[in-house]
């Protein structure tokens, strides 16, 4: 399942391309932005499956900042280990844009793997994977998990 949904905040989160390669401006409200519309993107992305514990799923987040991360979890209620991965990522790498989630996915795989979890999705079945990008637009993105062979 997939669904994009658009919302526009022109001028919330700006990309420049210049010498240095491609820079983006983002404005203090978009970590509000982002919070006072996420939990309708969750509804609408995850009702058809009839989920609604935003919990039970592993979260693959762009992580655009610590502020944004920390709105994200404070307006879902999300446990602080859920977006440790991503957390990871941001520390080790910073934000590197739409790369971010490729990143955080090879992430939480690689550690599903060493903590002998059963899936990739820290042994979860249904996951979700958020980002956002310039205007400000936010994309919402159900994911499943696959399964992992240990060997034994």
């Amino acid at each position: 399942m997939l669904l994009f949904l658009l919302i526009s905040f022109e001028g919330a989160i700006e990309g420049h391309l210049r010498e240095v390669g491609l820079t983006f401006h983002l404005k203090d409200n978009v970590p509000s932005l982002i919070g006072e519309n996420i939990e309708k993107s969750l509804e609408e992305t995850f009702h058809p499956l009839g989920i609604t514990d935003w919990n039970s799923l592993f979260w693959v987040t762009h992580p655009g900042g610590p502020a944004i991360i920390k709105r994200i979890e404070e307006v879902v209620g999300l446990n602080s280990d859920k977006l440790n991965a991503t957390k990871h990522v941001l520390s080790e790498y910073g934000n590197m844009s739409s790369a971010c989630v490729l990143f955080i996915l090879d992430e939480m795989r690689r550690r599903s793997k060493e903590e002998g979890k059963t899936t990739t999705g820290e042994g979860l079945k249904w996951g979700v994977l958020f980002g956002f990008g310039p205007g400000l637009t936010m994309e919402t993105i159900a994911l499943h998990s696959a399964n992992i062979y240990h060997g034994y």
